[in-house]
């Protein structure tokens, strides 16, 4: 049996939300085949491996990359920023906006 690390363990909230989802035959056996490698019942490893991808999916959205003459324009920007526009000034002078 191969050794499986299971992501949602540190969530401290009971099981209580259902999932489910209608799937090919052969995806539903390559996934209990997966399950039972891993000693692991299929509704956890489903759960498991969806947040662990829902995971890394959020994550990538949160990186921006740069290129590396991109990158020496940003930090000139926050070395020096540049003085803001009236029209940002005016923006944040209006009453509705929170900062």
């Amino acid at each position: 049996m191969l050794a499986y690390n299971d992501p949602t363990a540190t969530i401290a909230e009971r099981k209580s939300a259902r999932m489910e989802q209608r799937v090919k035959p052969q995806v539903k056996q390559t996934i209990e085949q997966a399950a039972a490698m891993l000693g692991v019942d299929v509704a956890e490893f489903v759960a498991n491996e969806a947040y662990r991808s829902a995971e890394s999916v959020l994550a990538r959205q949160e990186i921006t990359r740069l290129t590396a003459a991109d990158r020496e324009v940003m930090l000139a920007l926050l070395r020096t920023p540049p003085e803001p526009t009236k029209a940002l000034v005016d923006l944040m002078a209006a009453p509705d906006i929170e900062v």
